[in-house]
């Protein structure tokens, strides 16, 4: 799969991409976007604050000083990167890459927050390492359209432990050979399957937290000299073979305007606490709410849908027409139509064991179906739609060709603050305007790293 012909590998060219950065190469747009990022993190840190998946990793974390997001105690560097990862994922509320998917600020904001701490950066260095960190997953995520998703990985995890050890060596200021090793060696740390999606279990929480302290440790053991392979990417056991068979990776998506076109100016964020390609269809179903639809006489509730996206959200349907648990319930198409047309929302509130087994609900869900559309764009854009066919023959459709909170129709930084400040509610803090404004100033790259400590409960 590598060109034998060309000594620089993919891993050393960004790596020397990564060196020559600086603040003041960053777009106005880039920053703005780290800021948000920032923000919706850090607030989905304190939703999650309370919840039993976040206790149970508190409890097996390595004892340190490191910051915690929304809690008194600190951890470890590692463990407080898998903690903070894990509790802005748990919900899957988080930022998501139309064209890829995958999720960004969970993975590079614990990992950035963990090594300003540790090697006392300065809040500039910390915002250019969010950057590189997020830039390299997305454009990661374009060079392997499906294929991860397709082999049985999780795109976050797997990626993102590369776009966390890259961040991390921008940030620190690290050499094109030292970070190039560091990409290599982080490879052997990147994993997750997607095995969660069969019962609903947690493992999915984790996955940005285990490859944002994976990062930690790979920019460590580059720094201490420890060498990685050189073919990372492209080698004929390398990620792309690894995580990506039988898809014919893009790799010049890594390359095309790196530097003059920052793809992760792209990023969407989400309306509703569940699955990325979900939420288009509960738009359509809460607008036919609004328009008043009929619940009585349906016959059947069809959805056209990707093909790529079958295997994650809609099968086998009657396990997602009935969720087992309230966190597979994010990933059924069935239940969060259900959820739109029967109480015009989805909340964190609407996720739980009582809504899993709501009657109304469930009896809306059982008559949710899907057809594949082959001409559906995914993953360049993620679209919804929803027929209502009702027994006396009358028909109720609608269609939305983009995720709202995307590129077409992006939450403004009114919303994504009151985002924020719904969850610190939800999480049940009083500070909203005290972390707020501690976000602000990071984003602002005011100051130096003791402000994260500020994010503390």
């Amino acid at each position: 799969m590598k060109d034998m012909s060309d000594n620089d590998s993919i891993a050393q060219r960004i790596a020397e991409w990564g060196a020559g950065l600086t603040p003041a190469a960053l777009p106005a747009s880039t920053t703005a976007k780290m800021r948000d990022i920032l923000v919706d993190i850090v607030g989905l840190c304190v939703a999650a604050r309370s919840t039993d998946y976040v206790g149970a990793v508190i409890a097996a974390a390595e004892p340190g000083d490191f910051t915690v997001i929304a809690q008194s105690q600190g951890a470890a560097a590692s463990s407080a990167a898998l903690i903070n990862g894990t509790a802005s994922h748990g919900e899957d509320f988080d930022d998501t890459f139309e064209g890829g998917p995958v999720h960004s600020g969970v993975v590079i904001v614990p990992a950035l927050l963990a090594a300003a701490e540790m090697h006392k950066l300065d809040n500039d260095r910390v915002v250019l390492g969010m950057a590189a960190g997020t830039e390299l997953l997305c454009r990661l995520a374009l060079t392997l359209p499906k294929g991860v998703h397709k082999a049985g990985f999780h795109p976050t995890a797997v990626l993102g432990a590369f776009a966390a050890t890259f961040g991390i060596c921008v940030a620190c200021r690290t050499d094109a050979r030292t970070t190039a090793h560091a990409l290599g060696i982080v490879g052997s740390m990147a994993s997750g399957i997607i095995e969660y999606l069969g019962d609903g279990s947690w493992t999915k929480r984790m996955h940005p937290g285990w490859a944002a302290q994976s990062g930690l440790r790979a920019h460590a053991l580059a720094h201490a000299g420890f060498v990685g392979p050189k073919w990372v990417f492209e080698g004929t056991h390398g990620a792309f073979s690894s995580f990506a068979h039988p898809v014919v990776p893009r790799p010049e998506m890594l390359f095309d305007d790196l530097g003059q076109r920052w793809v992760c100016d792209t990023i969407t964020f989400k309306p509703y606490p569940c699955g990325t390609m979900v939420q288009p269809y509960i738009d359509c179903a809460v607008k036919l709410k609004q328009r008043g639809v009929d619940l009585q006489g349906i016959e059947k509730i069809t959805c056209k849908t990707a093909e790529g996206i079958v295997h994650r959200l809609w099968e086998p349907l009657d396990l997602k027409r009935r969720p087992p648990t309230d966190y597979a319930a994010k990933f059924s198409v069935p239940y969060g139509v259900a959820l739109g047309l029967v109480r015009g929302h989805a909340d964190l509130a609407d996720f739980t064991p009582e809504g899993i087994a709501d009657p109304a609900l469930l009896d809306i869900a059982g008559k949710v179906g899907f057809e594949v559309d082959p001409d559906n764009p995914y993953p360049a854009a993620f679209t919804g739609h929803v027929r209502i066919d009702y027994t006396d023959g009358r028909v109720e459709e609608i269609n939305q060709g983009h995720m709202r909170g995307g590129i077409d129709e992006p939450l403004t930084r009114e919303q994504i603050d009151a985002k924020f400040r719904a969850n610190v509610a939800f999480g049940q803090l009083q500070n909203a305007d005290v972390l707020l404004d501690i976000c602000n100033r990071i984003g602002a790259m005011q100051s130096d790293y003791t402000l994260v400590r500020e994010l503390r409960a």
